[in-house]
């Protein structure tokens, strides 16, 4: 560890603290990751406060067009 730290520039200190975050990053879920920033931006909403109602009706549209089909 004392060469690598050495040819880095860094203390041996110094060296496994950027190794340990590191391998942190590699091992933790990206949510883990982001935790600080997750929730935080808001992008003014409002397409997906009728997500449910709108599959609903895409539902209902759907059943009346294979109703009218089975009839003809």
């Amino acid at each position: 560890m004392k060469r690598a730290a050495a040819l880095e520039g860094v203390s041996v200190s110094e060296f496994l603290r950027r190794s340990a975050a590191e391998r942190a990053r590699l091992i933790l879920p990206t949510a883990d990751q982001l935790r600080d920033v997750l929730g935080s931006v808001h992008g003014g909403g409002g397409r997906a406060d009728r997500t449910g109602e709108a599959f609903t009706e895409l539902l209902i549209g759907r059943e009346r067009k294979r109703g009218l089909e089975r009839r003809k």
